[in-house]
């Protein structure tokens, strides 16, 4: 890691709570503990008893000049309990590495060691550094544990992908010690950005019923939209979500307007756009609807009739065509192919101001993933690359520069 100038002291006087859980990147948390402290933060350690097996807890002790808790059991000549204590001293409590075993503990409510039973006292800030093997990473159960916490508002930062202990390639990685740096900064001084905004994001898809029991639909998941939601919340936004039939919950803070077809989302859209500063089309928009949806199930001998289909409204351009100077409206782009091409077609039909073009294609499919990657493009200029991350890091970078067009236009 680069070396940091001595007047670097952007933690000072900030008291932080470093928990450290039994993987392979505990080894990290040495040099994380030495930045914390040469950025001025106090620093107590709390480890579970496998991280202990990896890093002693000497090291820390040496490094934070203070005692590592390592147990609910350790004899004490006060009557403070030391979870307790801990918990009510912190103004924040990071957490590097979290191992898929930890953040399942933390989601469930689990205290059956130190560092869990602090978590459950625990009333401030809280960052996650998740490390594990990319199989662990990928599953269903870890995705649904790390979902939680993030419900919860913590902040989770990684991992990244590389070259893993096991000797696997992927992701799964520590993230970075500037990347969590960053996010203890962030954390306890959070930029409110978006303060004194309205935006309205669209989520999910739409769903066109050609009988009762069939529709037509594509594979969203609305997860990038509740991302822009949620960030846009953090960032001091006031926040309307219109959201497609999706299996998500709210962001806290969120107002929820739930709708099923392209017609009520149109409708919702064009009920609500006149009040808001910065509008982000996230929902992916069924293109066609039957010309009339039959009242009974169709039979499969009935299917070789034609089927007559219409166009749904589009609603981008409805609201582009209303659009005030001093409102912002944000595009997706997905496509197979000439991506880019495709996103400059959108921003000059649609009046966008900028566009994230989006690969769908192999490797880069997004649809219900928890990563994306694209471009954002403006009407001048190059586009800007935005390299694979989180939904969650993405949205931040598109509404960081909502904000930024918003005020220049202002």
């Amino acid at each position: 890691m680069a070396a940091e100038p001595e007047n670097n002291q952007t933690l000072a006087g900030r008291k932080i709570v470093l928990g450290i859980s039994g993987g392979i990147a505990a080894y990290k948390a040495a040099e994380l503990a030495r930045q914390l402290r040469k950025r001025g933060a106090d620093l107590r350690v709390v480890m579970t008893r496998n991280a202990a097996r990896f890093v002693s807890p000497l090291t820390f002790a040496t490094l934070t000049q203070a005692p590592v808790c390592t147990s609910l059991w350790k004899p004490s000549d006060t009557w403070s309990i030391e979870h307790v204590s801990n918990a009510r001293w912190g103004d924040l409590l990071l957490v590097a590495p979290a191992t898929a075993n930890l953040i399942a503990r933390f989601a469930h409510g689990i205290a059956d060691d130190a560092l869990t039973t602090l978590y459950l006292a625990w009333r401030g800030p809280v960052v996650v550094a998740p490390a594990m093997n990319t199989a662990m990473f990928e599953h269903p159960a870890y995705r649904a544990n790390e979902a939680a916490l993030r419900q919860r508002g913590h902040a989770i930062v990684g991992p990244e992908p590389g070259e893993l202990a096991c000797g696997e390639e992927g992701p799964g990685r520590l993230a970075s010690l500037e990347a969590i740096l960053a996010a203890v900064e962030s954390a306890l001084s959070p930029a409110r950005p978006l303060e004194g905004i309205r935006v309205l994001v669209t989520a999910g898809p739409t769903r066109e019923f050609l009988d009762p029991i069939r529709f037509l639909s594509n594979p969203s998941s609305g997860k990038m939209g509740f991302a822009l939601a949620e960030q846009a919340a953090r960032m001091g936004a006031q926040v309307t979500l219109i959201a497609g039939p999706v299996a998500l919950v709210a962001p806290p803070g969120v107002e929820r307007v739930d709708v099923v077809s392209a017609q009520e989302m149109h409708d919702a859209v064009m009920e609500r756009c006149g009040q808001a500063d910065i509008l982000v089309f996230a929902a992916a928009v069924a293109d066609f609807a039957p010309e009339r949806a039959a009242e009974s199930k169709i039979r499969k001998r009935e299917w070789a009739r034609s089927l007559q289909l219409r166009r749904t409204p589009d609603i981008a351009r409805a609201f582009g065509d209303i659009k005030r100077p001093d409102q912002v409206s944000v595009g997706f782009a997905a496509d197979t192919e000439n991506v880019i091409p495709s996103a400059r077609m959108k921003l000059r039909e649609k009046h966008f101001d900028f566009v994230l073009a989006n690969p769908v294609r192999g490797e880069e499919q997004v649809f219900g993933s928890e990563h994306n990657r694209g471009w954002l493009v403006g009407p001048s200029g190059r586009p800007r690359p935005l390299d694979r991350m989180t939904k969650s890091e993405m949205a931040r970078q598109i509404l960081l520069h909502a904000v930024e067009v918003l005020r220049r236009k202002r």
